[in-house]
């Protein structure tokens, strides 16, 4: 019994870590030219549903050079993870206010690690603040101070670690009961930006219920508040075995499941074949950071099941989710 808690912690500390290292400077980006005003305008919708009514979310949009090289996916990451960090930092209501800002070579002192002209991308909130040691350490994997089992305290250290890889820098500013801000600095380039995929203010929406299962808080959080926001109805399990009890508790049925495929008591596929047998109208999606050839190992490639590879984004979701439920 002992040697199984071992292997499952481990196995769940390297799976920790390959999500970290996703983030790494050893991702293969879609890097393109986009005009960052149109980025955060785009995420706008899907932010002010995430956030909620008691959250108002103010643009700054100042950049008059806002063309960045950057993957886009990611940097929606970056925006995503900082407006959830300041939603749990105003649990009574406050506002979110997003900038971008031209800076020139030698005029700002903050920036002076980004070679070249950059664009400043400033996330604030009206929140609690933080103490200047929590500010210390908070860019550091694993570092949280949520309670025990709320969260693994990945967030902004993939947050740094995007930037970080995009030749850019973030620093905090933060004192307790005076909100935080994170200001973003990213050389921006010259050119016109590429032709932009369709805008998240387009992304598919829909009414459905989902039960979402992965065992790893951040990954479960994100994907419930991106559906959430499109207007999905979400409920979420942080195991297989998890997942079977809340739906033997339910009244009305779900339409989809969308699982991880590897997991500590119970794969995905091995929870989608109990599943299946007394709920046949549901659908499945799976999803995973593992390689293909580890997830073929499972099973979920095999007859046409649908599977979504991580690290996910919001329009890959949303597309994926709305693609299967339509299927």
């Amino acid at each position: 019994e002992e040697m199984g808690i071992i292997r499952d912690s481990a196995r769940r500390a390297s799976k920790l870590t390959r999500q970290l290292l996703a983030f790494s400077r050893k991702q293969v980006l879609e890097i393109k030219r986009l005009d960052l005003n149109v980025l955060v305008l785009d995420l706008v919708r899907l932010l002010e549903r995430m956030l909620g009514e008691e959250i108002s979310i103010h643009l700054e949009l100042k950049a008059r050079r806002p063309v960045i090289e950057a993957d886009q996916g990611q940097i929606e990451q970056v925006l995503m993870n900082l407006a959830v960090n300041a939603r749990d930092a105003m649990e009574g209501g406050g506002s979110l206010t997003i900038v971008t800002k031209d800076l020139l070579p030698g005029r700002e002192a903050l920036a002076s690690e980004v070679k070249g002209p950059c664009v400043l991308l400033s996330v604030s909130d009206s929140g609690t603040g933080m103490e200047p040691q929590i500010l210390e350490h908070i860019f550091d994997p694993f570092y949280t101070t949520k309670e025990k089992g709320s969260g693994t305290g990945l967030g902004l250290a993939m947050v740094h670690g995007i930037v970080k890889q995009h030749q850019g820098m973030i620093t905090v500013e933060s004192s307790p009961g005076r909100g935080s801000t994170f200001n973003i600095y990213l050389p921006c380039v010259q050119g016109e930006p590429e032709e932009e995929e369709k805008g998240r203010a387009l992304m598919p929406l829909g009414r459905e219920r989902i039960l979402v299962v992965d065992d790893e808080p951040l990954v479960r959080r994100f994907v419930v508040d991106t559906l959430e926001s499109l207007g999905y109805k979400c409920l979420a399990a942080p195991s297989a075995q998890a997942a079977l009890d809340l739906l033997a508790s339910l009244e009305k049925e779900v339409d989809l499941l969308l699982t991880d495929v590897v997991m500590p008591d119970m794969d995905g596929r091995q929870l989608w074949e109990r599943v299946k047998m007394e709920h046949p109208g549901m659908k499945v999606l799976f999803m995973s950071g593992y390689s293909e050839d580890i997830v073929s190992d499972h099973g979920v490639l095999d007859k046409g099941l649908r599977y979504l590879h991580k690290p996910i984004t919001p329009g890959s979701l949303a597309d994926k989710v709305r693609a299967v439920l339509d299927g």
